[in-house]
């Protein structure tokens, strides 16, 4: 004889469950949200398009572009996406709500960051697939691949610390003004784009010192099949220096 229990049982769902769930969560929102997926597909797709016809009028190879665009992605959506989201997340209560919630504030943060990393390879799978149907042809290498991908990961580890020190800390309205404008002088003026070789020798030691130059730079060479480790090395001190600001200055409140 089967007994049947209808007894409540009350209780919050596993930690990695919670997390995980939050996670798709915060990536459904984004990718559902048309700003957001504005930075984060169509413009560049709209530059791998582009430059594959005039790229070489403004001397840009498309190795060297598909790799450019790929950064712009990874600066796109953890740095601009990620300090917009959390800067109205903040004013709108929404970080104050979930803090106290079973899945706590660090189940929270790490719910975005996982949430950042399946949108970043999503953006990456998608970018490449399209650089690839228009005749990109990597060079690659197993260092250069290797050396690279920790630079990446340290670089949009650096982005999203940034984007939560800007999120975490400015009034919403502040933030989404400062978020676009540093996307967009950093877009053009922070070797993201363009290579570090194409701007003026006076500042090109400075640049080299930005996030965003050592993800450019170090995709383009990947994609030449050669190693840089300057921007490796720029990326960990980023990414440190950043979670740092960001641990001691960020706000959950605005």
């Amino acid at each position: 004889m089967t007994v049947l229990d209808y007894s409540p049982a009350p209780g919050a769902a596993p930690a990695g469950r919670r997390v995980w769930s939050h996670a798709l969560t915060e990536a459904r929102l984004l990718v559902r949200n048309g700003e957001q997926l504005l930075l984060a597909l169509v413009i560049p797709i709209a530059f791998l398009v582009g430059g594959k016809w005039f790229g070489p009028a403004m001397g840009l190879g498309f190795r060297e572009l598909a790799p450019s665009v790929f950064a712009l992605a990874l600066w796109s959506t953890c740095f601009t996406s990620l300090a917009i989201t959390v800067g109205f997340e903040r004013r709108y209560g929404v970080l104050e709500r979930l803090s106290p919630t079973p899945l706590g504030r660090g189940g929270l943060l790490l719910g975005k960051a996982v949430s950042l990393v399946l949108v970043s390879i999503g953006q990456l799978v998608i970018l490449a697939a399209v650089a690839l149907a228009l005749g990109w042809r990597p060079v690659g290498g197993l260092t250069p691949t290797l050396v690279t991908a920790l630079t990446t990961v340290l670089g949009g580890l650096a982005f999203a610390a940034l984007g939560m020190l800007l999120g975490g800390t400015l009034r919403a309205e502040v933030t989404l003004g400062l978020a676009n404008l540093i996307y967009l002088v950093l877009l053009m003026g922070g070797a993201v784009m363009l290579p570090l070789g194409r701007y003026p020798e006076a500042v090109r030691s400075v640049i080299a010192l930005l996030p965003t130059a050592a993800v450019g730079e170090s995709l383009r060479a990947w994609s030449d099949g050669t190693v840089l480790w300057q921007p490796l090395i720029v990326g960990l001190i980023w990414s440190v220096l950043g979670a740092l600001a960001a641990r001691k200055a960020f706000r959950w409140t605005s």
